[in-house]
């Protein structure tokens, strides 16, 4: 393979000029013309990314098929396991996750990855990159999930084996990922024969986003991208691969980004941003990113295809790139997919979701065959199998006890309202104190404790669902405190935005038409006298934020800017917290994906009794309620 030289030609350029000129010197002695370089070939690469152990379907989503809104059970990876084996006949196919396969759900709190390893076995990918996500528990979590991918009881071994692939990850000698005496779990690159031609894929993590959100080993380097990239780009030239493609965690954004910098990349099958592409509006779905595939061009000016397939095994993408007998693309198309069931429900007259009828399903099912947005399947039976083993599982799992309250932690949500603790022993007169819900201030601790940037937390009253009682702590209790899908999400704002979106939420109970109690706020790592009297804007005084390092409570500063986490409810501006949710419609956020009831197990995990917290640390440190009564 050609080096470059030091001219400004593009790499194929440059290659057929001194083609050009070996061909000359041949005709002249009486030699007959070169041969092409390289056999033109066609690659087809399936993808997913960002499935965040989502092995089931989501139920009951709305989409738009045939014109009418319908209720379908969106994605699961059985089903994803029936497509790509679908696929099994599609020639020159490559089948690519791009990250961020763990953490999200109850399969990977009962199972660390085991689960998720089982069935992207039931797909076999050729290669995997590793997300910010599969830091969130350390390396040793990778290790673990990798593990789990090779090992044959899981599918792996033989018959299975996903390359791991990350060229800007250096993990120290004698860690996890890096075991002395063994075998590296990350390689910068694998390279695949496809149609007789050696495609190279070159993984690539985000840097800042795994150090700064996720807890990897400290002693593991994050490289940056583009110059790790480009290294193991020169390097698979060297070998005299020239088809490459750059499996990526960095987000979409940061793909068409990259592209420009980086000298003979082709392809780029992304994640972490969780970026739908293709045009799905005629299903009603209005928030693709971009086109599918995103033609963009490389520093040497040729065409590279950008491609990504939204999230949580909701869809697929396939790409289909053409290659010329010199290597370079001419031509890339495809699709991403949504990935339906057949259990179809529309509203009846009276408004209420109905499954269709067999003969309009089967018309249905038939109308939608053609579709380009959707694909109708039926889970894999096998996959389907595998993950019942699972399923069963987690109701046992629930039971397990985590940790001890110490006390009864109560429940209400505006302190001096309704005591929703009835019945439990030390919760009797909890509603006519300042401090207000205990259960949603530890749970606002937790999230706190989750999140290694943010300044303090956020939590709803209303996303706390039942008070607990002093004694064991189950699993079950856990999931029944905090029942929903929510995760945690961080968001930079300035104090008096932190301000504002305190007044909103007290606002939201206090002066709305449809008052909704469930808004009002609790927070750790941040104070207030509130005084429900006053109008709104006059609510909040005396607002303070505790220093993470040393515990001391300052005044916020209206300009200073902080980070919140909070749950990605509120911070949509869910509840009537408005200054959140326009914050947030602006993509100034970070979705940690860490399932919000997770981050309290591993909380009550950590510490093994909970109890309230001091009285200094409550958020309601003094209250006057609505009528002007001061508790105490």
């Amino acid at each position: 393979m050609q080096s470059h030289a030091p001219l400004s030609l593009p790499r194929r350029s440059l290659a057929l000029a001194l083609m050009g000129a070996i061909s000359l010197g041949l005709v002249a002695c009486g030699g007959s013309d070169d041969e092409p370089d390289y056999k033109a070939i066609e690659l087809n690469i399936a993808h997913i990314n960002d499935h965040h152990s989502q092995l089931e379907p989501i139920a009951a989503q709305t989409l738009t098929l045939d014109g009418v809104q319908t209720q379908v059970d969106l994605g699961g990876f059985a089903r994803q396991t029936a497509v790509f084996k679908s696929l099994a006949g599609t020639p020159n196919l490559l089948k690519l996750h791009a990250g961020d396969a763990i953490t999200g759900t109850l399969y990977y709190t009962f199972f660390k990855g085991e689960a998720d390893a089982r069935m992207m076995n039931s797909i076999c990918f050729d290669a995997f990159v590793p997300g910010n996500h599969e830091f969130d528990d350390s390396d040793i979590a990778l290790k673990g999930l990798l593990d789990a991918l090779a090992a044959p009881a899981n599918g792996g071994g033989s018959a299975c084996k996903t390359a791991a692939v990350a060229a800007n990850i250096t993990p120290q000698a004698g860690t996890a990922l890096a075991p002395t005496g063994g075998t590296p779990y990350l390689q910068p690159y694998t390279i695949k024969k496809i149609d007789g031609v050696d495609v190279g894929i070159v993984g690539l993590s985000p840097a800042v986003k795994i150090t700064n959100s996720s807890r990897p080993l400290a002693t593991t380097e994050f490289g940056d991208e583009a110059t790790a990239a480009q290294k193991a780009i020169d390097e698979l030239k060297g070998k005299g691969v020239r088809h490459i493609v750059l499996l990526s965690h960095l987000g979409y954004d940061a793909d068409k980004a990259i592209a420009p910098r980086l000298s003979d990349v082709d392809v780029i099958i992304g994640g972490d941003s969780h970026s739908l592409l293709g045009d799905f509006n005629s299903v009603g779905v209005t928030t693709s990113s971009g086109a599918y595939p995103t033609v963009v061009k490389n520093k040497s000016g040729e065409t590279v295809c950008i491609g990504q397939a939204w999230e949580y095994a909701k869809a697929y993408g396939l790409m289909n790139v053409k290659f010329d007998d010199r290597g370079s693309v001419t031509q890339c198309g495809g699709q991403a997919r949504l990935v339906i069931g057949d259990n179809f429900k529309r509203k009846d007259s009276a408004g209420v979701w109905q499954p269709l009828a067999d003969a309009d399903r089967q018309a249905l099912v038939t109308k939608l065959a053609t579709s380009a947005q959707v694909r109708v399947t039926t889970p894999d039976a096998t996959a389907a199998q595998t993950l019942s083993t699972y399923t069963g599982q987690v109701a046992a799992q629930k039971a397990i006890t985590i940790g001890t309250a110490s006390e009864a932690l109560c429940l209400m949500r505006v302190p001096g309202g309704s005591n929703r603790s009835t019945g439990v022993v030390g919760c009797e007169n909890a509603n006519t104190l300042a401090r207000g819900s205990d259960a949603a201030q530890v749970v606002a601790e937790a999230f706190l404790s989750a999140s290694k940037r943010a300044d303090f937390a956020l939590q709803n009253a209303g996303g706390v669902r039942i008070p607990i009682p002093a004694g064991p702590l189950s699993m079950n209790t856990a999931f029944t405190l905090l029942p929903f899908t929510n995760v945690l999400v961080e968001m930079n704002l300035t104090g008096a935005q932190v301000v504002a979106a305190l007044e909103d939420g007290v606002s939201s109970h206090l002066d709305a038409a449809v008052p909704s109690d469930g808004a009002h706020p609790y927070a750790a790592g941040l104070r207030w006298s509130l005084d429900m009297s006053q109008a709104k804007g006059q609510r909040f005084g005396n607002v303070q934020v505790r220093n993470k390092t040393t515990g001391a409570w300052t005044a916020i500063d209206p300009a200073k800017t902080y980070v919140l986490v909070t749950n990605d409810f509120v911070a949509n501006g869910g509840d009537g917290y408005a200054t959140l949710g326009a914050l947030y419609k602006t993509g100034a956020y970070v979705n940690t994906y860490l399932l919000y009831t997770q981050s309290f197990v591993d909380y009550v995990k950590a510490k093994g009794t909970i109890a309230r917290p001091a009285a200094g640390d409550y958020s309601h440190q003094s209250v006057i309620t609505k009528a002007g009564v001061t508790l105490p």
